[in-house]
């Protein structure tokens, strides 16, 4: 079974690109995928195995 998780996201426009990195990395090493991403990126969709 999976689970899901939203995810809304205030990087700024300053070194966007690093702390989206940053966000990813973090919800990576806790078992999440990326699913979506809206395209200004203010919103992402993240799944994993519930049972891990």
């Amino acid at each position: 079974m999976k689970e899901y998780k939203t995810v809304n996201t205030k990087l700024g426009i300053a070194r966007r690109n690093e702390k989206l990195d940053e966000l990813l990395n973090q919800y990576a090493r806790e078992g999440w995928q990326l699913k979506f991403m809206h395209q200004n990126l203010t919103m992402m969709i993240l799944e994993r195995d519930k049972n891990r």
